[in-house]
């Protein structure tokens, strides 16, 4: 009987957990949403949003935790996987883990999957406006009431996110908050790793579709030099 290794075991409870970690990311956003846009008299759907996030952070947790005891690492693990630490601390940084789908596509080049370049850029985009998203509402409660903001509704948030995402940035409205500023090069440096995922991702797979192609292409058709005369 094949018993699987720590490696093995981790990378099978990531494949089962990826889909719902991703809807719980969302909830997550959601709930921080309610949090920063809610400016109602009664607390009741913030304080609601706040213990639902609470309860989504611990299953982040868990879901940490029991990765580093199945990769068999120990203490190894937070090392080896600083931005898994990094996004448990900061959860509103989750569509990150993008990353490391990246990260193990580009290992598998002697086993190409046509289907895993689709799903790294799928990620990708759902990982833009996720972040994007969750920028937008961390500028906004940074700016919104600061001394000669430009950013003093959400709206402007969201045009804000989508110039600085897409490294665009026509500079119409701009964070003055230090902290904001902070949020807008992290976001910026996510938009050029991103776009270079995607396009790394995207030209790999035109090469192994191409390149399967002409392995199936019969020898001497459509004219090459082989074909009979």
């Amino acid at each position: 009987m094949h018993v699987r290794n720590g490696p093995d075991r981790q990378l099978g409870w990531e494949r089962r957990t990826e889909l719902p970690l991703l809807v719980a990311s969302v909830l997550f956003l959601a709930c921080y949403a309610v949090r920063v846009l809610d400016h109602s008299p009664d607390p009741f759907w913030r304080d609601l949003a706040l213990g639902l996030a609470l309860l989504i952070w611990l299953l982040f947790a868990v879901d940490y935790g029991v990765r580093l005891v199945l990769s068999g690492q120990g203490l190894r693990f937070v090392r080896t996987h600083w931005l898994d630490t990094v996004v448990l601390v900061l959860p509103l940084l989750r569509p990150l883990r993008i990353v490391n789908t990246y990260v193990t596509l580009q290992r598998r080049r002697d086993r190409p999957r046509l289907s895993l370049y689709g799903r790294v850029m799928a990620y990708a985009g759902i990982t833009s406006v996720l972040l994007s998203l969750a920028a937008a509402l961390a500028v906004y409660q940074q700016e919104h009431d600061a001394p000669g903001a430009t950013i003093t509704t959400f709206g402007d948030a969201v045009w804000w996110a989508c110039s600085a995402i897409t490294t665009v940035g026509y500079g119409d409205v701009t964070p003055v908050t230090p902290l904001g500023r902070v949020f807008a090069v992290f976001l910026m440096g996510c938009g050029l790793a991103l776009l270079g995922a995607v396009t790394g991702s995207f030209s790999s797979w035109l090469i192994q579709v191409f390149d399967r192609e002409g392995k199936e292409e019969p020898p001497g058709g459509d004219g090459s030099p082989g074909a009979s005369s």
